[in-house]
């Protein structure tokens, strides 16, 4: 089970976070900022430029 939205007013207060998975269409809405990048795994931050496959590489 998924949930369609998060909120909490202690640290988002007035918001609202729509899980873009959920849309119908989420490419209609790309991702616009990085939040939480404190507590992010080092290597996130160049994820990237990893190589990239449509599919399972063979």
């Amino acid at each position: 089970m998924s949930s369609l939205f998060y909120v909490n007013e202690a640290m988002l207060p007035g918001m609202i976070d729509v899980q873009s998975g959920t849309l119908d269409d989420p490419g209609a809405l790309p991702a616009q900022i990085h939040i939480q990048t404190a507590d992010r795994i080092g290597w996130m931050e160049t994820e990237h430029e990893l190589p990239v496959f449509e599919h399972y590489p063979g």
